[in-house]
């Protein structure tokens, strides 16, 4: 699969608005110090975060970023495309700058999904949130920002684990991906490359904020359930008594053999969770005619079919109501591929990378996301940052 993207291009950036320096590295840049330096012009960060392509390009990346910001703590990981200042990305790498006019932060790694001390971490996590929150009382908002391996299959455990560390701070986050090989995906903190990973930065702010979570699916009156299933591996064997691909493939009215990334991204499934649907996306078949899942299924779980609404237009109406007045305002987002994915089969991408760049969203593309804790698919993750009223007359 290969996506494309729109054909604007932008040289290196300072800022939208004077809240995030954002910078867009081209694969062959010779010296990304150069592009980096434009970018974050003579500000003091306090974070860099790196969105890249490849594991090649974020390595590169972080060692630029360690040469102008040596003192600066240093976030990032691979993706599965980036949101730069004029809409999706492809091949270039977004660099973002969090200066300390407006941000200060705090990480913290967790280096093994797969065997985490969960009291251990929950009161690291405390220590570190209650540490910034005490160094910087001058700023009154914050958010958490998660950054996880894609392919690790512990999002959901990872989420839900954390939220006693996170206290009353939002969180959200992305992730990491892979392109559309689904190979090997990196975090990356403080110059080391993590796999089966994740950094939790927590981000105090002068800047008002508001967490988010969007997508544009409609739930329909068409439901199966799950009947068979291998949670920890996110398979699900059967629906409805029957082969899950191929009970599938009849709900949607497909050939079950042509079944694709652009079938499950026109046809999502959503769960019910309280008054709320979420969605539980489909990565693909495997070679037993099972369903593979970006996030957590079990046996008995009711899925809903769901319909796509315009997307270009809900993602307008719902950034557009994140506004406040005329203060300055930016957008740090984690965007599922698979929205990216149908806004191409639909041609729309264009369209939702012109809204993406006017209401200045910059992130990157994900294999999954996360709000406060939970981890879901086909949904945009993010926070609204508003400049504070004493410098917005300056921007």
């Amino acid at each position: 699969m290969t996506l494309h993207v729109p054909s604007g291009r932008t040289a290196p950036v300072r800022a939208f608005s004077g809240i995030m320096a954002v910078a867009h590295i081209e694969p062959d840049t010779a010296d990304p110090v150069d592009s980096l330096t434009e970018a974050f012009a003579d500000a003091l960060m306090a974070q860099v975060l790196i969105f890249a392509p490849t594991l090649t390009q974020l390595e590169t990346l972080i060692g630029a970023a360690q040469i102008l910001c040596p003192d600066t703590p240093i976030t990032g990981c691979t993706t599965a495309g980036q949101i730069g200042t004029s809409g999706y990305e492809d091949d270039r790498a977004v660099v973002v700058g969090l200066p300390q006019a407006h941000f200060a932060t705090r990480s913290v790694v967790v280096e093994d999904l797969a065997r985490i001390d969960a009291q251990g971490l929950i009161d690291q996590l405390v220590q570190t949130r209650t540490s910034l929150e005490r160094a910087r009382r001058d700023m009154s908002s914050g958010f958490a920002f998660l950054l996880v391996d894609g392919l690790s299959l512990r999002e959901d455990v990872l989420t839900a684990m954390i939220a006693p560390g996170i206290g009353s701070w939002p969180l959200f986050g992305g992730s990491a991906g892979d392109g559309a090989r689904f190979s090997e995906t990196f975090v990356a903190h403080e110059g080391r490359l993590l796999r089966n990973a994740a950094v939790v930065t927590f981000v105090a702010t002068n800047c008002e904020t508001e967490v988010f979570s969007l997508n544009h699916l409609e739930p329909t009156d068409q439901r199966m359930v799950v009947t068979d299933a291998d949670p920890e591996r996110r398979i699900v064997k059967e629906i409805n008594a029957e082969p899950a691909a191929r009970e599938y493939a009849r709900i949607v009215g497909k050939d079950p053999d042509q079944l694709d990334e652009f079938t499950f991204a026109a046809h999502p499934v959503v769960v019910r969770l309280g008054d709320t649907h979420h969605v539980r996306a489909i990565q693909r078949v495997n070679d037993a005619g099972e369903l593979v899942f970006f996030a957590a299924i079990d046996e008995g779980m009711v899925l809903t079919m769901a319909t796509p609404t315009d997307i270009a237009q809900h993602l307008d109406q719902r950034l557009g109501a994140l506004h406040s007045g005329d203060a300055p305002f930016e957008v740090l987002a984690c965007d599922c591929i698979l929205r990216r994915i149908e806004a191409e089969q639909v041609q729309a991408l264009h369209r939702v990378s012109e809204v993406l760049a006017r209401h200045k969203v910059v992130g990157f593309s994900t294999y999954g996301e996360q709000i406060g804790t939970m981890h879901v698919n086909h949904t945009m993750t993010g926070v609204a940052l508003r400049k504070p009223a004493a410098t917005a007359s300056q921007a």
